[in-house]
């Protein structure tokens, strides 16, 4: 098969498209033919050396993908006729889209059965590619630990980016009022189409302006990618009881904390990763992926939760959308697509 190879840590520059060894499944795994797999922050990261890969996992970039089963392991139920889905097993052709550790940048891929889910309805199998690691990332902050309820004040910081786009959309299917931060009106704009209750420049004070718009409240949720950079902001920002979920460091890795101010909102602060989870277990990527499909995908296929797509690269050309991602201003997802499938 071709994957994308790094020759060194460092820019895109030193990615490119080269003949592997076809990853074989092993038990509990399938292997999937890849069509699509998506770009993501924590890519970029790894392709500068920042982000090691978890014991066993591929070298090779990319934490999803969708496609077609060509490949059952050993202990890996098949599927019955007539049934759909991972809890009746899978068969050779299903669509599916998966939650991988490595891997995606590629022709094909091995992943654990438990993190494999189908397509949704409505979704077609390229789209479905972006959709994996959002959802999951999502689901696990938000409400799994985060624990946001109908009726609550969410705020997601980077309202227009992949993570973004998609925790406006469950945040305001299931019940919540809905806070977004971005930097330019027009992206702003975009927020408020995909359900977006507030919309806040990150350039104002963020923590300030949704006290005006909630008449004090705050959030109860909070779901930020910069890290130490917003840290107080945040803060200052969470409603009594609140939760503030951090799952990037954009904004760097050091920064003061206020503690009286947490302690006087009885805040909790939680620093969540997805990929280094364990496969099965508690708080495992199976159990995850399991509360996704069972939550989250619904409504997708009902049309309330959309994947959002800002252009589509040959996985070939991957560089170039690292090189794209790397600029900015990008909404929603960038998809790698296999150029033979």
């Amino acid at each position: 098969m071709y994957a994308i190879t790094l020759s060194e840590f460092g820019g895109p520059e030193n990615m490119s498209w080269a003949e592997v060894d076809d990853p074989q499944p092993g038990p509990g795994e399938v292997a999937i033919d890849v069509v699509a797999s998506a770009v993501n922050r924590a890519d970029l990261l790894q392709r500068q050396g920042n982000y090691p890969v978890p014991p066993g996992a591929s070298e090779i970039l990319g934490l999803e993908c969708s496609g077609r089963i060509s490949a059952l392991g050993d202990g890996v139920a098949e599927r019955s006729a007539g049934a759909i889905g991972q809890s009746d097993g899978w068969s050779v052709g299903d669509p599916v889209c998966a939650l991988l550790a490595g891997g995606g940048y590629a022709q094909k891929v091995v992943v654990p059965a438990v993190q494999v889910l189908p397509v949704p309805d409505g979704v077609s199998l390229e789209d479905a590619g972006g959709l994996p690691e959002v959802a999951c990332t999502v689901w696990s902050n938000v409400f799994q630990v985060g624990g946001l309820r109908e009726g609550q004040t969410f705020l997601v910081q980077g309202g227009s980016s992949g993570i973004g786009t998609h925790a406006i959309q469950v945040a305001k299917a299931r019940g919540a009022r809905v806070a977004a931060t971005a930097g330019n009106p027009d992206r702003l704009q975009t927020c408020r189409d995909l359900g977006a209750d507030i919309a806040i420049d990150y350039h104002d004070d963020v923590a300030d302006e949704l006290g005006k718009a909630t008449e004090g409240h705050g959030a109860d949720v909070i779901l930020d990618n910069m890290g130490a950079k917003g840290l107080d902001n945040n803060l200052s920002a969470l409603a009594s009881d609140g939760r503030l979920m951090i799952i990037g460091m954009q904004g760097g890795v050091k920064g003061e904390f206020n503690i009286g101010k947490l302690l006087g909102k009885r805040g909790g602060v939680f620093a969540m990763g997805l990929r280094g989870r364990p496969v099965e277990g508690p708080g495992s990527k199976a159990e995850v992926v399991s509360g996704v499909r069972e939550n989250v995908w619904p409504l997708v296929s009902s049309g309330k939760v959309r994947p959002v797509v800002f252009d589509r690269f040959s996985m070939a050309d991957a560089a170039d959308a690292h090189r794209r991602l790397d600029e900015g201003g990008v909404v929603g997802k960038l998809l790698l697509l296999n150029p033979d499938a």
